[in-house]
């Protein structure tokens, strides 16, 4: 049973070894029909998710958590690092959800990307992503969670850039593939801390347990810090967002998937994962919460004033994330991960139904260029309409549930601060939703460039099934005030629900609180954007719309000056001294050898003249000496 982990990881790890082989044939030999590559491509995650299935049932059954070493990783002496597999209650319940939603991501991207030249080459990177990310959440030690954590890097470069003939995807690619190689400096080195005090039995998550305690507390909260800065660059909270929103540049599945299920929640995931360490430094935890309740904030503010679909997603992911550091921060892991779970249904949702719209309207992305798309695609409609609800914390909604659960804890915990900060990105959230949701559905006058259609089933119908999810999957969080039993708090166990010590009345109003400030940011967003008049737009300017001009501003602190570094070392240092330095020795030499060329001429009687002016110089000092 245990050998199902390592199934899962390697099925789609399989699949893009293939479909890269057979990439490589078409390319090379004879071009193959995309059967050969959207069969394997599909099998995979399903593969992966039924394995993953099968693992939750048998831990459920026997609350034992699986374990699995094939082979021995790495051994250098006596340490001994093996190739594990941790199948327990946190990793298999992020391997159901990664799995589903990946695979109803993969089934649509076979419609999105079926015109495409490079549609085997995007399976390819695709399963491998999703194979790392699986890698990464089912390893049993950091270090083999580092081998998912950059896998997932790699291939989101590898994505990010997919249209590599447009050299601005590719300088997109390059930052996030940049940023991201800052926040791994800071994980790296908490793993380094961490790996010289864990001893020689193994570098997995228990060792760590059990040889943390002994660690002086300033050491700890140096590892907490820096293992949180590589969260950081991951999950793109301030100051390393700056890559997701330019991520957008890759196909629109590649954003559904990199921000729904996989890559940005690696971050939450890593964090929930070491919880034994961060209970251990409460202020570090503080520190987290305050992090993820300005980026909650700030995004939220940003994405009021953005044009193009896609980029108003991803920093409304940003904002996201932010709740769920807010909780993760303050102990909540399972409010944090409840999050991460509606979160994946909703916003893969959200971005293969901005997806559909772009199709529809033949690759447009602003939406002050759409309008009246209700009527060219109703499915899309409605199923975007549940997950702008979702979002916006609307009953019975998932997000409701998952984002009224991590306000209560940041208000029973006293963090009065963060908790407003929090409810104020909630009135933004629904505000910047439903200003999308009015202009690109109801906005009139639209001034399309070509005629709009609908898209084939293919791509509406995981865009129902998520709508079901953002509909019922809040459910299985469902509070104690609501009649439930938290069924996801109560399976996480030691991730668990969190004591708060609040009373229900306190409880309704803050409820209550929650669904108003939404409403009121619904309201807000009608009045302002219900049957806008597009043809009287005109495009925002502005500190806000300019994103505050951080991306100008980090240009000129780290690219400007990194930039005239290199060439200081480049030009003045390297040319200008140590070259001439080199070549001045270099032609010193030469010289030299020339010198010494006129003396060995090859020439005998020269040869001989100079052995008898040395003999006579020999035999004058003799005479001398004995004198």
């Amino acid at each position: 049973m245990s050998a199902l982990l390592a199934g899962i990881v390697l099925s789609p790890l399989l699949s893009s070894v293939l479909i890269g082989l057979l990439y490589m044939l078409s390319i090379t030999k004879m071009p193959l029909a995309k059967k050969w590559f959207t069969l394997p491509a599909l099998f995979a995650p399903f593969l992966s998710f039924v394995f993953g299935l099968i693992a939750f049932l048998e831990v459920a059954k026997t609350g034992v958590a699986l374990h699995f070493e094939p082979y021995l990783w790495l051994g250098v002496g006596e340490y001994k690092i093996y190739m594990g597999f941790l199948g327990d209650k946190l990793s298999l319940f992020m391997v159901l959800f990664i799995t589903f939603v990946g695979w109803l991501i993969h089934l649509y991207a076979t419609a999105y990307m079926s015109d495409d030249k490079g549609y085997g080459k995007f399976f390819f990177y695709f399963n491998l992503f999703l194979s790392s990310m699986l890698l990464l959440v089912l390893a049993d030690g950091p270090l083999i969670m580092f081998i998912g954590w950059e896998g997932v890097g790699l291939c989101s470069y590898l994505l990010i850039s997919f249209y590599f003939q447009d050299n601005s995807n590719v300088v997109a690619g390059n930052k996030a593939f940049i940023v991201n190689r800052v926040g791994d400096l800071g994980f790296l080195v908490g793993l380094a801390i961490l790996f010289f005090h864990s001893g020689s039995a193994g570098f997995s998550y228990e060792t760590i347990a059990l040889h943390i305690s002994s660690m002086p507390s300033s050491l700890l909260q140096i590892v907490g810090i820096a293992l949180f800065i590589g969260a950081m660059g991951k999950s793109a909270q301030i100051p390393l967002y700056v890559w997701l929103p330019d991520a957008m540049a890759g196909p629109t599945p590649v954003s559904a998937l990199i921000h729904a299920a996989t890559m940005v929640t690696a971050g939450v995931y890593m964090v929930a994962r070491f919880s034994f360490l961060y209970e251990l430094i409460p202020n570090i935890g503080l520190f987290i919460a305050y992090i993820g309740a300005f980026s909650a904030l700030f995004a939220a503010v940003i994405a009021t004033k953005q044009s193009d679909i896609k980029k108003i997603l991803a920093y409304s992911t940003m904002s996201q994330l932010g709740y769920m550091f807010i909780a993760v921060g303050l102990g909540a892991y399972s409010s944090a991960l409840f999050h991460v779970f509606t979160h994946a249904f909703f916003k893969a949702l959200l971005f293969m139904g901005a997806g559909a719209v772009i199709i529809a309207l033949h690759h447009e992305q602003n939406i002050f260029k759409m309008g009246k798309m209700r009527r060219v695609t109703p499915v899309v409609y409605i199923t975007m309409l549940m997950a702008t609800l979702a979002i916006s914390g609307i009953p019975p909604f998932a997000g409701f549930f998952s984002k009224d659960e991590i306000l209560l804890v940041a208000f029973a915990s006293g963090e009065y601060v963060i908790w407003g900060i929090a409810v104020c990105s909630a009135v933004l959230t629904a505000y910047y939703m439903f200003r999308l949701f009015f202009v690109v559905f109801e906005g009139k006058n639209a001034l399309h460039v070509n005629h709009p259609h609908d898209v084939s089933w293919v791509m509406k119908a995981p865009l129902v099934v998520l709508a079901f999810g953002s509909l019922l999957a809040g459910f299985m969080g469902l509070p104690s005030l609501l009649g439930g039993s938290h069924l996801i708090g109560s399976w996480l166990g030691e991730w668990g629900m969190r004591i708060l010590h609040v009373s229900h009345e306190t409880e309704w109003l803050l409820l209550g609180l929650n669904v108003t400030v939404s409403l009121i940011g619904i309201g807000i967003a009608y009045q302002k954007f219900y049957g806008y008049d597009l043809s009287r737009h005109k495009e925002a300017k502005g500190i806000v719309y300019n994103k505050f001009y951080v991306d100008e501003i980090y240009d000129v602190l780290f690219v400007r000056s990194i930039r005239k570094l290199s060439e200081f070392i480049a030009v003045g240092l390297d040319v200008n001294i140590v070259d001439r330095v080199i070549m001045g020795l270099s032609h010193g030499f030469i010289k030299l050898g020339h010198v010494v060329a006129l003396v060995q001429n090859a020439n005998v009687r020269f040869y001989a003249l100079i052995m008898m002016l040395g003999i006579s110089v020999a035999s004058c000092y003799l005479i001398w000496a004995v004198d």
